[in-house]
């Protein structure tokens, strides 16, 4: 067998290209067989609806040999406006390989990581690929996850909850990089909300799913200003969302949310990160949980 730096003759790494979709679905199908094919078919397909940024892949990379893809990972890019200037981030999804080609996996997600400016998160790591995480310098930036009852939180009589939407007026109380946030989320499927409490205005983004086999509905925090402002406007989001037939809401945190109603499952839902700036606990924006769906 080959030595870890050393590709095989008839092995190379290049990008994905519309034209290798089959492949690749056939190969992330035999990585991660639970998934179903038109699964895998659906994230390229909505890969291919984002917005390409700068000069990074659409799709991510393939390991091939002699004109089959034996390896993929899937790469998210998304670009954030700042006030300090723009920051790209990318979710690292779904890397697998073939079995008779894993001493080659790190080829793979070497292109990816050698941009120094991009911060990379990895939010679904497999129990298999901790050590790989850690030695390829990524760290915790989520400990755990908080179950909470946002309904059962008690309710500002000056807080207001409104859903997004491209005309709404109190949009322009968010900052540029805010509206970007919730607007595009809403046009993926998530509720993108502002709450107004006290006259101040705050994002909120939430993915619906379910869990415990499909049967609880609930609602992920995808995107919010912070743990505090969560905590500050949960009662009146509880009531918004419950007329929506969800009740439980689930947040990823390092430690309990104060004045939230629930509780806290340490080392459930880890992720990691690396780069120069790590998310907030609580921001899992334009990442496999949006795009790809639950």
């Amino acid at each position: 067998m080959a030595a870890l730096g050393t590709l095989l003759p008839d092995l190379s790494c290049r990008p994905i290209h519309q034209g290798d979709w089959d492949g690749v679905a056939d190969c992330l199908l035999r990585g991660f067989p639970e998934r179903g094919r038109n699964y895998w078919m659906r994230a390229l397909a909505r890969l291919s609806q984002r917005p390409i940024v700068a000069d990074f892949p659409q799709y991510g990379f393939a390991l091939e040999n002699a004109g089959q893809i034996v390896g993929v990972v899937l790469t998210l890019y998304a670009r954030f406006p700042g006030l300090e200037g723009d920051e790209i981030r990318c979710n690292i999804s779904s890397w697998t390989v073939d079995e008779g080609y894993r001493p080659q996996a790190m080829k793979l997600i070497w292109p990816v990581l050698r941009q120094r400016d991009v911060t990379f998160t990895n939010i679904s790591p497999a129990p298999a690929t901790l050590k790989a995480n850690k030695a390829l310098g990524f760290r915790l930036f989520s400990h755990g996850q908080f179950a909470f009852l946002p309904a059962l939180s008690s309710v500002r009589k000056s807080c207001r909850v409104l859903e997004v939407r491209p005309d709404l007026a109190e949009l322009a109380m968010l900052s540029d990089g805010e509206r970007y946030i919730v607007l595009e989320h809403a046009a993926l499927g998530c509720i993108s909300l502002v709450c107004i409490c006290d006259g101040v205005a705050s994002p909120l983004v939430l993915m619906p799913r379910r869990i415990l086999h499909g049967l609880i509905p609930c609602a992920q925090i995808v995107y919010c200003r912070s743990l505090a402002d969560l905590s500050r406007c949960a009662g009146a989001v509880g009531r918004f969302v419950l007329r929506r037939g969800i009740l439980l809401c689930l947040a990823d945190a390092k430690e309990p949310i104060p004045g939230l109603f629930g509780r806290y499952f340490a080392n459930r839902g880890i992720k990691y990160f690396k780069g120069p700036k790590p998310p907030a606990p609580g921001d899992l924006t334009f990442t496999e949980l949006v795009v790809f769906g639950p």
